[in-house]
C-alpha cells in the first residue's frame, strides 16, 4: 500500500525486453536506507517487486499485464520516473489510500499555469470517469493529486510549483502519457451497490406455520 507522497524521482538504467515482459533497473539515492529483496516499490504508480539490488540501483520484473495496462512500456534509458517505498505503519498518511494496481492510462491535454498553480488536464483511455469527483483523490504517475474539475471527457488537477518540482510532472508536455489510479474506495463502493445477495429456499411454508400454531 502506498500514499501518492513521492519520495525521490529516480532514472532508468536498463531495460531488458522480452517478447511480452520486460526488466527494469532503476537508479536512486533515498530509497535504499532500508531496501530488502521483495519489498515493494511504486514506479510511475505501478507497485513492482525488487528482485535484485545494489548500492544504488534495484532491479524490479514488469509483466505483460502491468505494460498493457500502463506507460511503462514506453520507458527508456535516461527516462526519470516516480518512486515510492510502500507505507510504514510508523509513518504519516500525507496522501490518500493509493494501491498500486493502475486503472488505465491519460493523455494530457493541456497545461496552463495560474499564478501560483499549474493545472494538468488529462483524459483518461478508458471509461474512468464515474469514479473521479470534484476535490477527490487521483494518483497521476504514482502522484497523490486532487482533482479540481471534472467536465464528461477529462478531469483536471491543480499542482502546486512545489510538488511539479519534486517529481516528473516537470518534464510533462501535452501528449504525454500518464499512469493513473483511481480512489479505490470509489470502485468497493460501485462493486458492493451492484452486488446481489445470494438468494437462500426457505423450508418455512405456509402450511408449517399453520401445523405450528401460528
Amino acid at each position: 500500500m502506498f500514499t501518492g507522497i513521492i519520495e525521490e524521482v529516480g532514472e532508468i538504467v536498463s531495460v531488458a525486453k522480452g517478447a511480452d515482459s520486460a526488466v527494469l533497473e532503476i537508479k536512486a539515492e533515498k530509497i535504499f536506507s532500508d531496501i530488502k529483496l521483495g519489498d515493494s516499490i511504486a514506479v510511475n504508480g505501478i507497485c513492482l517487486t525488487v528482485t535484485r539490488f545494489t548500492k544504488n540501483t534495484f532491479h524490479a520484473d514488469v509483466m505483460h499485464e502491468t505494460l498493457n495496462r500502463s506507460s511503462l512500456k514506453n520507458l527508456k534509458i535516461g527516462t526519470e520516473v516516480n518512486l515510492e517505498r510502500a507505507m510504514s505503519a510508523a509513518g504519516r498518511f500525507g496522501g490518500h489510500i493509493v494501491s498500486g494496481h493502475v486503472d488505465t492510462t491519460g493523455v494530457i491535454k493541456s497545461i496552463e499555469t495560474d499564478d501560483n498553480a499549474i493545472w494538468f488536464a488529462i483524459s483518461p483511455e478508458k471509461d474512468i470517469l464515474r469514479y473521479v469527483v470534484e476535490k477527490g483523490s487521483i494518483t497521476i504517475d504514482g502522484i497523490s493529486l486532487t482533482v479540481a474539475k471534472v467536465t464528461a471527457n477529462d478531469f483536471s488537477i491543480s499542482a502546486i510549483p512545489h510538488t511539479v518540482k519534486m517529481t516528473i510532472l516537470k518534464d510533462k508536455h501535452p501528449g504525454d502519457l500518464v499512469n493513473l489510479e483511481v480512489d479505490i474506495l470509489g470502485k468497493y463502493v460501485e462493486k458492493l451497490l451492484n452486488c446481489k445477495p445470494p438468494t437462500s429456499k426457505s423450508n418455512i411454508t405456509m402450511e408449517f406455520l399453520t401445523e405450528n400454531g401460528f
